[in-house]
């Protein structure tokens, strides 16, 4: 066959819903992980600074921000390998669905792979026993470990509910440094606002950073203004926007697969050939 029909055939088979969201999840994780490590490490610079003169005040809050970190460490490694995991497992289901409606001719591979789902040859033809090519044996090993989507179904759901929790979690820190660059527009436009200046503050007790005993624990009026004027101050802010969009990217990658894979194996039991519970 001709180069294009071959690429064409590819195309068919491709799962573009495991594809598209195997990319999103890539980049939502790496984007949550990456602009997450270094809003933490801001957020105790400027705790640091301007809100605590005491170690003993945030040295809880520093615990809490390098278990984050470590957390941002297994989650990234974890995502990276279940996300190919899963990409894998679209491959696999998706060839076999277009197998089973006949709109897909499978390679030496995708039959192998295709065999432990569809129920397809298993190496005996009208001659007799015929010995399977060894691709097409490794690639039937894969098959039996892949062969099952309603466990991926499953984990993938688990999973997408613990993301949940990551998801609000992640607009916390967006929520607080919000509120203080809100009360900042104010400062820096007082005839916007009736109240005083020196009252408009921005404190990390009220949410929970800091203990009520820290000292200062807040600033107020133009000291506040000073610091959200700071590149420290802005670059921590847009850092963890980007957090939680990768965030919302990572919740969508994993909505999309579950529909993926919940549809691969739902034609696949309706056809009476996919695996059992």
């Amino acid at each position: 066959i001709g180069l294009l029909e071959c690429c064409a055939r590819c195309l068919i088979g491709a799962p573009f819903a495991s594809l598209v969201a195997t990319g999103l999840c890539f980049f939502g994780v790496a984007l949550f992980c990456g602009c997450g490590h270094e809003a933490l490490t801001g957020t105790e610079q400027l705790i640091e600074t301007y809100f605590s003169k005491n170690f003993q005040d945030y040295e809880y809050l520093i615990d809490v921000i390098h278990a984050f970190q470590y957390f941002i460490y297994g989650t990234a490694s974890f995502f990276f390998l279940y996300g190919a995991l899963l990409l894998a497992e679209g491959f696999y289901t998706t060839g076999a669905v277009r197998q089973i409606f006949g709109d897909y001719r499978t390679t030496i591979c995708g039959k192998g792979l295709s065999a432990t789902v569809t129920g397809g040859p298993k190496g005996r033809g009208a001659r007799g026993p015929q010995r399977a090519h060894s691709w097409q044996r490794v690639c039937q090993c894969l098959g039996k470990w892949l062969g099952h989507p309603d466990k991926f179904v499953g984990i993938t759901y688990v999973l997408t509910i613990i993301w949940l929790l990551v998801f609000a979690c992640s607009a916390v820190p967006v929520y607080i440094y919000f509120n203080t660059w809100t009360t900042c527009q104010s400062i820096a436009n007082p005839t916007k606002t009736t109240a005083s200046i020196g009252t408009l503050c921005a404190d990390a007790r009220m949410y929970g950073v800091l203990p009520w005993n820290a000292f200062p624990g807040k600033v107020c009026g133009s000291n506040l203004l000073s610091i959200c004027k700071t590149s420290e101050f802005q670059m921590t802010f847009h850092l963890f926007i980007a957090a939680f969009v990768g965030a919302a990217a990572t919740l969508v990658s994993l909505l999309t697969f579950i529909i993926a894979a919940t549809y691969n194996f739902a034609v696949l039991k309706l056809m009476g050939r996919g695996t059992k519970f």
